[in-house]
């Protein structure tokens, strides 16, 4: 079973592509920061020496870079499961936000989605078998203050995840948004916030794993998770 994860250097990605490493799955990583993802891909073929583990540098937010990426994703094969995660926060106000932060926010957490999926697609519909996962946000799904061009493409992106849903349908290809509230991540730190307050990146990689292990007559369509206390 071959696993691709974008964002997958730290987090939630890296969480992610651990529990299916650790099932000795084939796992293609792909992030942003170089020097972050050699250092995970060290770390996870170090941890799991069953598994086949790879990686490949790439900011989603640039098609060329998609291009190149999911081009050499395809050379290993064809995606199983597809985890579209890469993404990022700018926090702010809609009012007085910079002036470029709705495109910097739907080109990272929108168009990375769109893109990855697109290049990948037509080999998994080819085979009418897979699984995507795209990790929205609890912004995906309520406002907030200071969420601003963050919570529009949130929003975004888990409509393109549920037009995925009814289009994949007929190529037995599942589609799952997955909405988390905070989860202790390289973000948090230095916040100030009681990790124990919120969720930790494994328990939102532990219900991805159970989503993809379902039989092929189950479609989980959404996950929310929120810490237990709720929303910060």
């Amino acid at each position: 079973m071959m696993i691709v994860v974008t964002g997958a250097s730290k987090g939630i990605g890296k969480s992610i592509a651990r529990i299916f490493a650790a099932d000795n799955a084939t796992v293609l990583l792909g992030s942003r920061g170089e020097t972050a993802l050699y250092n995970t891909l060290q770390e996870m073929q170090t941890a799991y020496p069953q598994a086949t583990v790879k990686a490949m540098p790439a900011d989603f937010s640039l098609k060329s870079d998609v291009d190149n990426w999911c081009e050499w994703v395809l050379k290993q094969g064809t995606p199983d499961i597809l985890i579209n995660n890469a993404g990022r926060f700018i926090p702010g106000s809609i009012h007085d936000e910079p002036a470029d932060a709705l495109e910097t926010m739907l080109q990272q957490n929108l168009f990375s989605a769109y893109y990855v999926t697109r290049q990948l697609l037509p080999a998994m519909m080819a085979c009418k078998s897979g699984h995507i996962f795209t990790i929205c946000s609890i912004a995906s799904l309520q406002a907030y203050p200071n969420g601003g061009a963050y919570s529009i493409s949130k929003h975004a992106l888990l409509g393109f995840s549920r037009n995925l849903r009814e289009e994949m349908k007929p190529y037995n290809i599942k589609v799952t948004a997955v909405m988390p509230g905070a989860a202790y991540t390289d973000s948090w730190s230095g916040s100030g916030v009681d990790p124990q307050r919120i969720m930790e990146a494994d328990d939102i990689a532990r219900m991805v794993f159970a989503a993809a292990t379902l039989s092929n007559s189950a479609c989980v369509e959404d996950i929310v998770l929120r810490p237990q206390l709720g929303d910060l």
